[in-house]
């Protein structure tokens, strides 16, 4: 397994534009995201969001719609999004995109058109590498129970479900969580609860290597800044917060066991200064992504690229 996250490839000023470099050497690309989980294409000709969006295509085709969405998102152009609209204080937690949902992108795409001031990296950690630093006793608990996503979606609070499943017809939600394997539950006029029990560990489809791929600890509610949680659960239970995870029976995750799973994460977290210009690749069931805090105005693009749902969880006629 690679220590390496990411490996940077330099351009530089005679070098080809950043579709002609992803179309010549897409087959070593790929096999150095196989092998780091992550590439940065720094000083490679890149040409803006526009660009950003020509090479997803080059290399993927076509970027993906943001779907189920679990944090707030602006579209730029098309299927080029901004990274999550959280306040520039906060932290954002190591995580693999969508892992909470029946299918997820391979690959990322994040294209830095502003730097920031300070901080704001966005960090990475290998996956193989956390599922093996996990304790054995942790591991086998989740393999054989399985986990738990709870979400909810209130009238006057939080992120809207018309939002999310970006419809405002009710049968649309119904169908699309049938297809997905979530339950769902009216609440209220105008609330929504869904749950969905997942597989925490997974198989790498190219390389065979078992990872650590879900949303466990990002979404348990004691992952949350202290501040945040207090203030939500003020007004709110556990089983009434935006998220919260559990093992997939229902069972409460002891507070030492995410402990334990936060400290993994941390031990693996690893970092790079964004430069404007630069385009990171990211191989979404190899590598955990985050943010740093920030100071001035940052600006990263962000795609999604080559649909995945394993055959297990495949819905009849899917």
């Amino acid at each position: 397994m690679s220590t390496t996250l990411a490996y940077v490839i330099n351009g530089g000023p005679e070098g080809p534009g950043i579709v002609e470099r992803l179309t010549a050497d897409g087959p070593r690309i790929r096999e150095l995201l196989a092998r780091h989980g992550a590439v940065l294409l720094r000083d490679c000709k890149v040409g803006g969001v526009e660009g950003m969006e020509a090479a997803v295509r080059a290399l993927s085709g076509e970027p993906l719609k943001y779907a189920e969405r679990s944090s707030p998102r602006r579209s730029i152009k098309g299927n080029v999004y901004t990274s999550t609209d959280y306040p520039p204080s906060e932290e954002i937690f190591l995580h693999n995109e969508n892992s909470y949902q029946a299918a997820w992108p391979r690959l990322l795409f994040f294209y830095c058109d502003r730097e920031p001031a300070t901080q704001g990296a966005t960090p990475l950690a290998d996956v193989r590498r956390i599922y093996h630093a996990i304790d054995p006793a942790v591991r086998e608990e989740f393999a054989r129970r399985k986990w738990m996503v709870v979400r909810n979606f209130h009238e006057d609070f939080g992120v809207a479900w018309q939002h999310v499943f970006n419809t405002e017809d009710r049968a649309e939600v119904e169908a699309y969580c049938a297809q997905n394997d979530l339950e769902f539950e009216w609440v209220g006029d105008g609330g929504l609860r869904t749950r969905a029990v997942r597989e925490p560990i997974h198989v790498h489809p190219d390389t065979g290597e078992t990872v650590w791929f879900n949303h466990i600890t990002f979404f348990h509610n004691t992952t949350l800044p202290a501040s945040i949680r207090e203030g939500l659960l003020a007004f709110l239970s556990e089983d009434e917060l935006p998220t919260n995870t559990y093992y997939g029976d229902g069972g409460k995750i002891p507070d030492d066991v995410m402990d334990h799973l936060r400290s993994v994460y941390r031990q693996e977290w690893t970092r790079f200064d964004w430069q404007q210009g630069d385009l990171l690749l990211v191989d979404n069931m190899l590598a955990a992504h985050a943010r740093e805090p920030f100071t001035g105005d940052r600006k990263i693009a962000v795609a999604m690229a080559e649909a995945y749902r394993p055959a297990a969880v495949a819905p009849a006629g899917v």
